[in-house]
């Protein structure tokens, strides 16, 4: 049997070079934020300790989602990952739906979102005054740089902004943990907090977006070492991390501050290192804040501009997204797009938390969705390709895939983070889809001239 790369073709100029830290580094980079610092604080304040062992459930969702992606990533080994797997599945139309709602769109929302929380954060903390949105757009504008210069000024930076957050949230957990810190008080009430009446089942929603973004990794393929070996590890090692991580943060919270507190503090975590550390350990808190951050931005610029390179690649976009850089082999045309995009909101909105997290979480549905797309585009391809080679195979197979639509469908269901937002969510969310569609259907039917739901062959099929 042929080489399905070679049959296929490599895209030109993206070279393996990612190990398995520098991988491992940006699946947990791009998930851990600062905005899922104050998630999980706020379920730990819902839910009391029981929302330990949500956790533990959204860590087994999340590993769903990675055997799905992992299986088909190296199927097809292309940067476009989920448009490349969609295409080939169901067809171009759902598989630009999936990219633009579920990961551009999302992405403009969720960078925009942290680089706000960071100003925010650093204006109460040091009193900075500072023209609103210059620092956003400085540090947007220096990490769009770094990604354009390439593979190795970008693993040194995510690496070891990965590695300095890790270490601060943990570290901060662990004081947490021992007592080494302020005196612990007398009293902390655990229990939950809420009207949530289906216990630690009704919290999966809220705990699974701590553990959303591993896939990120995936864009990376033609720039990883050992595809096979370090891309399904890369997300495996990263969601545990991630889970002893949280598990270690949430459960020092649980001892220090009152559920009441975590539950409906707008920023917990401040509340949190100064019950743990007082007034000087608010220097953790703008690391913990800066480097979660930094790295997600870093991820973001790095992964989300290779999907599009990919899908201009496949033909389902303006051809000037797959150029690559003449010196660094780069996809800088791609880059500046996500750049720019993530840019509009702050300059839309300025410097308002409020409105663009609203925004944020209504696309973030769209995320979901694609999720449910990758375990659908998994199922297909196993009935209607069964002897395509697969460097790996879902293990378990179907019940990865069963259970993890049905958690998704689930954490739809209840993403608003309010009743009283639940309308906004949702028509955002919609929007969202709406707008991908039609320009999905636009491009498909005029610019690629297919049917919408016509899936492409794989070009490494081999004829016997």
């Amino acid at each position: 049997m042929n080489d399905p790369n070679a049959a296929q073709g490599a895209l030109p100029g993206l070279k393996g070079k990612l190990g398995l830290g520098p991988l491992i580094a940006v699946g947990v980079g791009l998930v851990v934020s600062q905005g899922v610092m104050v998630i999980m604080l706020q379920g730990a304040g819902f839910g009391g300790y029981g929302f330990l062992m949500t956790t533990l459930i959204a860590y087994g969702l999340a590993l769903t989602y990675v055997f799905s992606f992992s299986e088909l990533t190296l199927m097809f080994e292309s940067p476009g990952t989920l448009a490349t797997f969609t295409e080939v599945a169901i067809g171009n139309f759902p598989a630009i739906v999936a990219v633009f709602s579920g990961y551009l769109v999302v992405a403009m929302f969720a960078l925009s979102a942290e680089l706000v929380l960071i100003e925010l954060m650093l204006v109460e903390i040091t009193g900075l005054e500072l023209p609103p949105g210059l620092l956003l757009l400085l540090l947007l504008a220096a990490f769009s740089v770094l990604n354009i210069l390439g593979l190795d000024v970008f693993a040194t930076v995510q690496s070891a902004l990965s590695f300095v957050m890790v270490a601060t949230i943990s570290l901060l957990g662990i004081v947490a943990l021992t007592g080494w810190g302020m005196p612990r008080p007398d009293e902390i009430i655990t229990e939950s907090v809420g009207t949530f009446s289906g216990g630690m089942f009704s919290l999966i929603a809220l705990a699974i977006w701590g553990f959303v973004g591993l896939e990120f990794v995936c864009p990376l393929v033609q720039e990883s070492a050992n595809p096979t070996r370090n891309i399904p590890r890369a997300m495996i090692i990263g969601a545990t991390i991630i889970l002893a991580m949280y598990l270690i943060y949430c459960w020092g919270a649980l001892i220090y501050v009152p559920t009441e507190t975590l539950a409906t503090s707008p920023l917990p975590h401040y509340n949190y290192v100064q019950a743990v550390l007082g007034k000087a350990g608010l220097f953790v808190l703008v690391i913990a804040a800066f480097t979660a951050t930094c790295s997600t931005v870093n991820t973001s610029l790095a992964a989300v501009p290779r999907m599009i390179f990919g899908m201009a690649r496949n033909g389902q976009t303006f051809a000037v997204f797959g150029k690559l850089h003449h010196k660094y082999a780069t996809p800088w045309a791609a880059i500046l797009l996500v750049a720019g995009m993530t840019a509009l909101p702050i300059l839309f909105y300025g410097v308002n938390a409020d409105a663009i997290l609203v925004l944020l979480v209504g696309a973030a549905i769209a995320w979901l969705l694609a999720y449910i797309i990758v375990h659908i585009d998994v199922i297909v391809l196993r009935r209607r390709y069964p002897d395509l080679p697969r460097p790996y195979k879902t293990p378990f197979y179907p019940l990865p895939q069963v259970l993890g639509i049905a958690g998704m469908v689930y954490a739809i269901w209840h993403a608003s983070p309010s009743p009283e937002l639940t309308a906004k969510v949702f028509s955002i969310a919609g929007f969202t889809l709406v707008v991908g569609a039609v320009l999905a259907a636009i491009w498909v039917r005029f610019v690629m001239k297919k049917g919408l739901f016509e899936p492409e062959s794989p070009q490494f099929i081999v004829t016997e």
